[in-house]
């Protein structure tokens, strides 16, 4: 054996024969090249003894070749080896990948490169990923692809393999889609110096450009660039009051496109120090402020009258002005004013202190006793202003001072001496103002009166007595002190006429006394006045709360102190609750116990000693009761899928709670948040999508703690990312694939809906870690929409949808029959099972090698006739059904048309033997011919001739001399037949020969 081998070593017109040497050496080699599956010889060679290799050039790229290699053997014998082997293809030329301006589409479009091949290989791929998006084969006489579905914006990479046996050669190309434009573009102010924008639909761009314009100075403030996938910015250190534009342009690759644009003004700034004061000219205001920093259209300013603020004039002025004054105000009345700055929609406003004009003095004053001895009576008229001030005087010695409310008109002075003249002034106030005053004067009614009073003066060993000098005049005081309740007198009291009080010591605490006295005006005394009054308790001391170990009880313990008491008063209140506890007890009780008080709450405790009306008041006692665990605790997913919502009831008390989350499958706490006591939901942030967490909440009331029960609970998971799905292979399948998104999960859900239905058409579940399932058992040719879910627990994602079409099923029992015409054939099929765009119905012509016909038919479709065909010819066709970018076709069937009869029959006899027949073929073709003899005497057929389609006439021989034959010419067509009509001519004569 020679061991004969053949490779390319990657050259597309070249092939490398190597072999092993014979035993016994080999005087020469000679070398055969064929095409495989035809004997014609393309190329020999020869090559010497000592050769083991031998090239083959200017082949035909893709070309599967025949060698032979035949070895002369030293024995004069020979052996040879045949072996088969293909070039190399050669790749394409000219390829190119263009958008036409499309954001979802790219069109592949190549020249074929020399020599054969046996299909197209393309593969499409997402330059940013480096993700495969299409892998499409392609016939060997496809030269354009549409790819759709594109990421809009996305540079992609198209690498075009021609296959040739097992050998390929790839060329590869990169294009951009065109960008989308971003839409929703919003601009709006969130403070005096920064602007938000936002838009939507990022993603359909490789970058974003933002411009933002001064419109006030026609410049430009910030330019930038951002990447895919941003949707918000915010503009910092603008000028207040400023009207600004913001373009917005798209960028990929090579594609610019204009977006939308967007005004906004920012906020304008207050302005500063507003003061509303006197003008020089009477009931005259003039209101002045602060320029603030930046710009506003205007200011409204506002002039308010009253307490209430009611608007009375409305001014705008120019952007510029700091003052304005108001003319013609009522005197005595109150003013503020509001200075807002307005730009655009916008408005920052500040507001004046209150200011008033100068008042009146009020008219109509009077001022009359009544005919009582101790008071008198003032009155007058309303005047404008803010109020009045009054004063009483006794011989120009301030007697009372007293100011009054606006539309207050009277006054009664009380306790005053009798038989005595006083003056009484009155002036109005407004503001800062003050009228000049109205005076008037009168006298009091004579007569002798006294007024004792006793007061402990918060002292618990003294108590104080005062009262008022006789009006009659007198020369002293005396008086007797007695235990009120004993009846007991204590001491006697004698004082001078000018004494008007005393203070008695040396008392026991909380005892009740009782003072009389009378007035002494030489020998003679009044008529006895008398006073009572307790000296002030002594407080508790030792006061204590204490929690008994109940849930809901506190004791109370203190301590008597010296002196009397009537008994104690115990206050015991919590800051948190509006109900307090009030209980009284004997003077001998030093405890008490409260029950039923709310749980986990802080009380205090003061105890107060009571004697007569007085009070003493101990310390404060303080003391928590034991909280209650809280009730309801909840864990629901939060608004992101990182958050958790955390919510419970409280049970009652607590001083605040510490929320403690940890992960499910795990004790250690991760999270310790502390909220206060009234707060009933957390939000806690920051974890992981998908996941099980574990919370537990521990409620505190001063020292003393209490644990919920623990609550599980689930963030949501994210949805798959980068899901497709894609026919797979012919089984009426789709294989559907995603990509992880970050976070955990339990598992996916997917459901398949038929195109136009809303109903489900099959539910599956897939493992957490798979990224891919086939949907088998589908209709064919039918588009459906496959969503996906990422399952936690009870919760989904939000769905991830995307479509796709399985392929179609190729018709059935494919007929073409030939209705009895030369230029017709008539084409039907059994309609296959799913769907389908369309039908391609192709006819071939097998006469010429070519193709004839394309028709596009209707789904519903399942016959169709071909007409203007040429006569006598062989045609095939096919029916591919087509379903998006997917075809399956039927088998080949043929056919032949109706021959046409030949035509222009003409007999000559060159010979007495033979006969010479020729005619011509109007139209079409033929198959072949058949020349039929008949003894036109007998009837008796003679002789039959087939021949090909070329020929045109034909020697009829060994006939016999002088006999008169018919002779019908037929054109056929496979098993059609066409004839002419019968010709009669006679042979010639041997005697005709000779003369």
């Amino acid at each position: 054996l020679l061991n004969v081998s053949a490779s390319d070593h990657g050259r597309s017109d070249s092939l490398l024969l190597s072999w092993d040497e014979p035993e016994g050496g080999a005087r020469g080699y000679l070398l055969a090249l064929s095409s495989l599956g035809s004997d014609m010889l393309l190329q020999n060679g020869s090559a010497g003894a000592n050769a083991t290799s031998f090239w083959f050039h200017g082949l035909t790229p893709g070309t599967r070749y025949e060698v032979e290699v035949t070895a002369t053997l030293a024995c004069m014998d020979t052996a040879y080896q045949t072996v088969t082997a293909q070039t190399s293809p050669a790749p394409v030329r000219n390829l190119s990948l263009s958008s036409g301006g499309s954001t979802a589409s790219l069109r592949a479009a190549w020249a074929h490169g020399h020599g054969q091949r046996d299909q197209y290989h393309l593969e499409l791929w997402h330059s940013d990923s480096q993700s495969l998006v299409s892998n499409v084969s392609l016939p060997p006489s496809a030269s354009t692809f549409l790819f759709h579905g594109l990421l809009a914006g996305s540079e992609y990479a198209l690498r075009v393999s021609t296959l040739a046996g097992s050998s390929q050669a790839s060329t590869s190309v990169h294009q951009w889609t065109a960008p989308s434009i971003p839409t929703q573009l919003r601009l709006s102010p969130v403070s005096s110096t920064r602007l938000v924008a936002s838009w939507a639909g990022a993603a359909g761009a490789a970058w974003l450009h933002l411009e933002l314009r001064n419109l006030l100075t026609q410049t430009v403030t910030t330019s930038l660039s951002a990447r895919r996938g941003l949707t918000s910015y915010t503009f910092q250190h603008l000028h207040p009051g400023t009207r600004y534009w913001l373009g917005l342009s798209a960028t990929a690759g090579s594609y610019t496109l204009p977006g939308p644009n967007a005004t906004a003004w920012t906020y304008p700034l207050s302005p500063g120090n507003v003061t509303l004061s006197r003008a020089e000219e009477q009931n005259s205001l003039q209101a002045r402020w602060s320029v603030p920093a930046g710009q506003r259209d205007l200011y409204l300013v506002t002039l308010q009258e009253g307490g209430d603020g009611v608007p009375t004039r409305n001014i705008s002025v120019g952007g510029d002005n700091d003052h304005i004054t108001f003319h013609g105000l009522s005197p005595g009345q109150q003013y503020s004013v509001q200075v807002v700055a307005v730009a655009g929609p916008h408005r920052a406003s500040a507001q004046s202190p209150a200011a008033w004009t100068e008042p009146r003095a009020p008219s109509g004053v009077s001022l009359s006793s009544q005919g009582s001895p101790h008071s008198l009576l003032a009155s007058w008229e309303e005047a404008m202003g803010e109020g009045y001030l009054l004063a009483l005087s006794l011989a120009e010695h301030p007697v009372k001072n007293s100011s009054l409310p606006r539309g207050v008109t009277s006054f009664t002075y009380e306790g005053l001496h009798p038989g005595t003249l006083y003056t009484f002034e009155i002036s109005t106030v407004a503001g800062p103002y003050t009228s000049s005053p109205r005076s008037i004067s009168n006298w009091t009614y004579p007569l002798p009166l006294e007024q004792l009073t006793l007061s402990n003066g918060g002292q618990s060993t003294s108590l104080q007595a005062s009262w008022r000098a006789a009006s009659s005049g007198s020369t002293g005081y005396t008086g007797t002190l007695w235990e009120t309740k004993s009846q007991e007198r204590v001491r006697n009291v004698t004082l001078g006429n000018d004494w008007t009080n005393v203070t008695l010591e040396s008392l026991v605490p909380g005892r009740q006394y009782t003072l009389e006295m009378a007035a002494v005006a030489g020998p003679y005394r009044s008529p006895v006045r008398s006073a009572t009054d307790w000296t002030y308790p002594l407080a508790p001391a030792g006061v204590t709360l204490t929690n008994t170990r109940r849930p809901m009880g506190l004791t109370a313990f203190w301590d008597k102190a010296a002196g009397d008491v009537d008994q104690f008063h115990l206050q015991l209140y919590s800051k948190s609750h509006a109900a307090h506890r009030n209980t009284s007890v004997g003077p001998n009780t030093h405890n008490f116990t409260f029950l039923g008080l709310s749980p986990g709450t802080q009380y205090f405790l003061k105890v107060t000693v009571l004697a007569g009306p007085y009070r003493s008041s101990s310390h404060f006692a303080t003391e928590w009761t034991y909280p209650l665990s809280l009730a309801n605790v909840s864990v629901q997913p939060g608004r992101t899928p990182q958050e958790l919502h955390v919510s419970w009831v409280e049970s009652g008390g607590g001083r605040d709670h510490l929320v403690q989350l940890s992960v499910a499958e795990s004790l250690s706490i991760i999270r310790n948040v502390s909220v206060p006591r009234g707060v009933t939901q957390l939000d806690l942030e920051g974890l992981m999508p998908g996941s099980r967490y574990r919370v537990e909440i521990i409620s505190q009331a001063g020292p003393h703690r209490i644990s919920s029960q623990t609550a599980i609970g689930y963030t949501v998971p994210l949805p798959p990312r980068s899901l497709s799905a894609r026919p797979a292979g012919m089984a009426w399948a789709l294989a559907v694939r995603w990509d992880a998104a970050p976070g955990q999960r339990d598992g996916y859900l997917l459901s398949v809906f038929e195109e136009g239905s809303s109903a489900p058409l099959r539910s599956l579940a897939a493992g957490k870690d798979s990224t891919n399932v086939t949907v088998s058992q589908l209709e064919p040719g039918t588009c459906y929409l496959v969503g996906i879910w990422a399952v936690a627990g009870p919760y989904r994602s939000l769905p991830q949808n995307t479509t796709s079409c399985t392929a179609p099923a190729a018709p059935t029992n494919l007929s073409l029959t030939n209705p009895g015409s030369s230029s017709e054939l008539y084409t039907s099929w059994n309609k296959p099972p799913g769907g389908r765009d369309h039908y391609h119905v192709t006819l071939y012509s097998l006469s010429t090698q070519s193709r004839s016909q394309v028709q596009t038919l209707s789904p519903d479709a399942l016959n169709m006739t071909w007409t203007d065909l040429e006569a006598g010819s062989e045609f095939a066709v096919q029916v591919t059904a087509v379903k998006g970018s997917f075809e399956a076709s039927s088998i080949k069937v043929t056919q032949w048309t109706y021959p046409l009869a030949p035509v222009n029959l003409t007999l000559g006899s060159p010979s007495p033997s033979a006969l010479v027949v020729s005619w011509a073929l109007k139209g079409g073709g033929a198959e072949g011919f058949v020349v039929d003899v008949r003894d036109t005497a007998s009837g008796a057929p003679t002789g039959q001739a087939a021949l090909g389609s070329n020929a045109r006439s034909h020697i009829l021989r060994r006939l016999s001399p002088g006999t008169c034959y018919g002779v019908v010419v037929s054109a056929t067509a496979g098993p059609f037949r066409a004839s002419s009509a019968s010709l009669t001519h006679c042979t010639r004569e041997w005697d005709a020969l000779l003369a």
